[in-house]
């Protein structure tokens, strides 16, 4: 016999049912409970074959069905099956922007160096992520679990838990209940001991593994995300004479390759949550050691989903500041509505 999809919308049904009151489910709370339209008979019929399949029991004569192991086992499938799927369409989603956001980040910072006649530089957009998206734990093998953590901006985190003993799906199930119903939405300033206490307790004998899971959310939460940093107009550099000193211009250049400075300057910036405005850097202001004999002007972009990232323009100290400080400006403005073209 077929488990066709009337017959798993109805069992279904009956085991969300059960979940709720902790009482057996008759077929005429099915026919209200489904959006199927089917009569009471015909959904008799199909409980009575569900029956005969293993999937559900009747506890006593006359009483409606309760889920039998078997019918537990495919519901909890079937869940950890949506929920794979979701994260890994998330995260296939997420590879597709971030190609798309590394190509339009390139174009900007080549298009300002033609411009401008200057270097330019500009950041991968950091996430201000404050808050937690939602949890998903997979058992990876007998010994491990994997920690699927999603925060503000679809960032995601995957952690691989140690674990005393093997879980199954329904111990699984529980745990991910547990943890999205108590942390989903909140801070890292609203996950207190008082919160952890509670949910350990409730964990019982799972508390360790909550306890690690919670830890992980932690660092989730608050790690930075590693820069990725784009440069043009490198050369533009040589164009300059008081720039163009070779003990110069070769400090220059490497603090544009190896990009350890420039992502420092961009954490500085990004550091102000309230700073989205133009900062400029004339000489000994810099805060690169080999850019001492130039200006640095950089502005901070924000994009939706609270991302924010730092553009600057390299030059001499004689740059055009006007010029400089109107066109990051403009891009300021313009950069969210190129983003979303892009997507």
């Amino acid at each position: 016999m077929q488990l066709d999809e009337r017959k798993v919308k109805i069992l279904q049904a009956i085991i969300r049912n059960y979940l709720e009151t902790g009482e057996p489910v008759g077929s005429r709370t099915i026919s209200k409970y489904t959006d199927l339209n089917l009569s009471s008979a015909t959904i008799r019929n199909e409980m009575a074959d569900l029956e005969e399949m293993g999937y559900i029991l009747q506890p006593h004569t006359s009483a409606g069905r309760i889920p039998s192991d078997k019918g537990y086992r495919l519901y909890v499938d079937a869940i950890m099956e949506e929920k794979n799927k979701e994260v890994e369409d998330l995260k296939e989603l997420l590879l597709e922007k971030e190609d798309k956001m590394d190509h339009l980040l390139k174009q900007v910072a080549k298009v300002l160096a033609v411009n401008t006649n200057y270097a330019t530089m500009i950041s991968t957009p950091n996430y201000r992520r404050n808050k937690l998206k939602f949890i998903q734990l997979t058992r990876v093998d007998h010994d491990n679990l994997l920690a699927v953590i999603v925060v503000e901006g679809n960032v995601i985190k995957n952690n691989i838990l140690q674990v005393a003993s093997n879980l199954d799906d329904e111990t699984l199930l529980k745990l991910n209940i547990l943890l999205n119903t108590h942390l989903n939405g909140l801070s890292i300033e609203e996950i207190n001991l008082g919160m952890i206490a509670v949910i350990k307790q409730q964990a019982g004998s799972y508390s360790t593994i909550v306890g690690e899971v919670i830890e992980a959310v932690g660092e989730a939460i608050k790690a930075d995300e590693d820069l990725e940093i784009y440069t043009s107009g490198t050369n533009n550099i040589f164009k300059y004479p008081e720039l163009a000193d070779h003990q110069k211009a070769s400090e220059l250049i490497n603090a544009f390759e190896e990009k350890r400075m420039l992502t420092e300057l961009v954490r500085d910036n990004l550091a102000d949550d309230g700073n989205t405005g133009i900062q400029v850097y004339i000489g000994d202001e810099t805060p690169i050691q080999s850019m001492k004999d130039c200006s640095i002007v950089t502005a901070t972009y924000e994009l939706d989903e609270g991302m924010r990232g730092t553009i600057g323009i390299i030059g001499p100290k004689r740059m055009d500041y006007d010029k400089v400080v109107n066109t990051l400006r403009t891009l300021q403005g313009q950069l969210e509505e190129l983003y979303k073209k892009k997507q």
